[in-house]
């Protein structure tokens, strides 16, 4: 199968099986951000709660894209990305798979509702500050860039969701037809119908933005493991030609043959050559093939690592204020990019099955311990309906939005800020239950922290040893 040694597919079957154990956990682990308000609220019976966030979690993942896959996957330096050495690829993927998976059954068996997303992100930036360490990393850590605005998603996703529940909860107190919505659920009594089908309704949507944002960090996972231990095999999109990218690739030299190298810095000249020599060896790979079958595994992984090397330096040498292009030649070659990329970031039809079925069955397991947090701890007084609707119709939008963006969020954080939020809306700062909130911002300050040192020195270790 693919071409591999046998003990290096039982090593790719290992490394398979643990990310869909880390999805398996994140659904279990997050679970009760969606189901926490309609069993609490007696909505719905537990294992139909469970059931059908299992399902919309399932139809998310479809429906979710690639864009937070492909953002997830270009965390890691490029240059860690086009290693064909595929013990390096298994040190990579295994160290952030484990440490993630450390903590995130840590985290549940505490009851802290605690990020899948954050511990994923930590883990892949402790693995690339790691081979930065690495003699052929050249000094190249992580993709700052990208870190950045995975972090400012990540630390403004709690922070609006604490302040839009309080907006939603005044509209609520105006506009509400009765008052029953601020009651404390009963113990036995499911609630009246209009607030049951909206607390359903809450649950669905949380659910199946649930899916959409973190399977895809289960689908990048995925990704990245075929990608660094079978590269000849799933480097480009088996569904598209790759011939299909000389016309691309010609508009990209066009606009990089207007680029003045007289007027560039040294750094600048680098990267252009570097830009050129890409190109360059993508034109010989090319060079009178008119059929795909006439292009060797082989050159598939070249292929893709010269695009995405083409398109980091590229990205850094436009970037320059001493490149003076027109807007039209811009345009040009950001289309011709745009285009070149489609070939890289993919994920298989069963990529997406095989994450979807790992969240959902998880989905159904291990939610009791995070639902009394949820629902009890937080605050000082049980959460009411319009507690529980309010803040997931915040959550469920926060979500959509990052998702349609590309961006990760932390459906964790966003839902227990905007609970407290809830709690404050109803009696002020005092409602909020203090021990408990400093266990989740607790956890939220040291997830970071922990997986980038836990996932580093395990992909050391793992270098060393393979």
């Amino acid at each position: 199968m693919f071409g591999l040694e046998p003990h290096v597919l039982l090593l790719l079957g290992v490394c398979l099986l643990a990310a869909c154990a880390f999805e398996f956990v994140n659904g279990f682990h997050d679970t009760a951000n969606a189901v926490a308000t309609v069993i609490y609220t007696n909505a719905l019976r537990p294992w139909v709660a469970v059931i059908w966030s299992a399902f919309w979690n399932f139809i998310g993942v479809f429906a979710g894209g690639i864009g937070v896959a492909m953002g997830i996957v270009y965390l890691l330096p490029v240059e860690s990305l086009v290693d064909s050495n595929v013990y390096h690829g298994i040190a990579m993927v295994g160290a952030l798979i484990l440490a993630a998976i450390i903590w995130n059954v840590g985290t549940w068996y505490y009851g802290i509702p605690a990020s899948s997303s954050h511990a994923l992100i930590g883990s892949i930036l402790g693995v690339g500050i790691a081979y930065s360490l690495l003699p052929e990393s050249r000094g190249t850590a992580v993709n700052w860039s990208k870190a950045g605005e995975t972090g400012i998603a990540l630390l403004a996703g709690p922070l609006l969701g604490f302040a839009l529940t309080i907006g939603m909860m005044f509209l609520f107190k105006r506009f509400a037809p009765s008052k029953a919505i601020f009651k404390e659920p009963h113990k036995r009594k499911p609630p009246p119908l209009w607030i049951r089908l909206l607390l359903i309704t809450t649950c669905t949507l949380v659910s199946f933005f649930h899916g959409s944002n973190d399977g895809q960090k289960g689908v990048g996972l995925v990704m990245l493991i075929l990608i660094g231990i079978v590269p000849f095999r799933f480097a480009l999109d088996e569904s598209k030609n790759p011939l299909d990218l000389r016309e691309s690739l010609g508009k990209v030299e066009y606009v990089i043959s207007r680029v003045n190298r007289a007027d560039l810095s040294p750094n600048d000249q680098k990267s252009l050559l570097e830009i050129q020599e890409k190109t360059a060896d993508l034109d010989r790979i090319f060079a009178g093939k008119t059929e795909v079958k006439e292009l060797p595994q082989q050159t598939r992984f070249e292929i893709r690592r010269d695009v995405l090397l083409l398109a980091n330096r590229a990205k850094k040498l436009l970037a320059s204020p001493n490149v003076s292009l027109s807007t039209q030649d811009r345009n040009i070659y950001d289309a011709a990019a745009k285009e070149m990329k489609t070939f890289t970031d993919y994920a298989p039809w069963w990529v997406l099955l095989m994450v979807s079925l790992s969240l959902a069955v998880g989905t159904m397991i291990g939610w009791q311990r995070i639902v009394k947090t949820i629902g009890e701890r937080i605050g000082k007084e049980h959460l009411s309906y319009a507690q529980g609707a309010s803040s997931e119709l915040v959550a469920a939008a926060m979500i959509g939005v990052s998702t349609q963006f590309g961006l990760p969020a932390s459906t964790t954080h966003v839902l227990t800020s905007s609970i407290a939020g809830s709690m404050v809306a109803s009696r002020g700062v005092k409602n909020i239950n203090p021990g408990m909130v400093r266990n989740i911002a607790l956890a939220w300050v040291l997830t970071l922290p922990v997986t980038m040192v836990l996932s580093g020195v395990l992909f050391l270790l793992f270098r060393a040893l393979l």
